[in-house]
């Protein structure tokens, strides 16, 4: 397999919907807790993307398997399967490399920190291969926009903020008199849950574009997504309005004293925001306005890390 055909398997440049999510958990956990693992942010960054690139390819791999219509835009350039003639073999292989590495570096993670990582990195590693893997694969149900959010949006989020606050007490664990107890700090969690909620909303979004421009294709190779289940127009009311619950999420956390004043800046980001929900709304396809998805993702991402970055130097 060469390098591009690699790149290609496993949509290197989608990453960004799992690296941001890490970024900011990563801010967060300097703006609001003063505290930074170097080797835990090492050890994150590796397995997370391996898990990534594992999750993506055997997506390919699968829509490779159970393709019906093959031929079209979103089948024969995007599957790097059939673009590069990958042998199965191969890709298996490369598929259990990258879940190997995962566990590996999941599982010194957990040995640097506690049960909650372990407990969230399962969670994680569970979803990210039944996503596409299984008799009733996550991606062709209506669930899929509700799965990737929460789980790269807000787990990646809490697991990249948490490692470096272990000993902080967030979560504790106890058990006695054949009671088990957990006991957690309830308000800095809501500060979390929505620290992630733009993430959350961002990365469903970008699935539920990419399976809006892809009805008809989905539909004859009996994907039975979201829009397929609620039609063209709510998919496209609940793409706007997935935005804005992120946007109202973020003034929330910075009444509530969670985030930064410096974070209402995100506000400035419904500009361009608004600018390509027009293109989109005004055309749904995979080859030319599916990238505003991402380009929104990317932007308040983006900008969202830059005011942790300005709370951090003005508290």
């Amino acid at each position: 397999m060469s390098l591009s055909s690699f790149l290609k398997l496993v949509e290197l440049p989608t990453k960004v919907a799992s690296v941001f999510p890490f970024l900011v958990g990563t801010t967060y956990a300097l703006y609001r807790y003063d505290q930074f693992d170097l080797v835990n942010f090492l050890i994150m960054l590796v397995a997370m993307l391996c898990l990534d690139m594992a999750t993506t390819a055997l997506n390919n791999y699968m829509d490779y398997k159970k393709a019906v219509r093959t031929h079209g835009f979103n089948y024969e350039e995007h599957n790097a399967i059939v673009r590069y003639g990958l042998s199965e073999k191969t890709v298996k292989a490369t598929i259990g490399f990258l879940v190997t590495v995962a566990i590996a570096l999941g599982l010194v993670l957990f040995t640097r920190t506690d049960w909650v990582v372990l407990l969230a990195g399962m969670v994680c590693f569970f979803f990210a291969m039944i996503y596409t893997w299984g008799p009733f694969p996550i991606s062709r149900t209506p669930l899929g926009e509700m799965v990737s959010g929460v789980i790269m949006g807000g787990f990646i989020t809490f697991i990249s903020l948490y490692i470096h606050i272990v000993d902080l007490g967030l979560i504790g664990l106890s058990y006695g008199e054949n009671i088990l107890q957990v006991q957690v700090n309830l308000m800095e969690f809501i500060g979390i849950a929505l620290l992630a909620t733009p993430l959350v909303m961002g990365i469903a979004n970008i699935m539920l574009a990419n399976n809006t421009s892809d009805m008809e294709d989905d539909y004859e190779n009996q994907r039975y997504t979201l829009p397929l289940v609620i039609g063209k127009d709510r998919a496209l009311k609940l793409f706007a309005g997935l935005y804005m619950v992120g946007y109202v999420a973020v003034v929330v956390g910075v009444v509530g004293g969670w985030l930064p004043w410096a974070s209402l800046l995100l506000l400035g980001t419904l500009i361009p925001v608004r600018k390509n929900l027009k293109l989109f709304f005004a055309k749904q396809t995979k080859a030319e306005t599916f990238i505003t998805s991402v380009q929104n993702f990317v932007l308040i991402s983006g900008v969202y890390v830059v005011t942790l970055v300005i709370g951090i130097f003005t508290q």
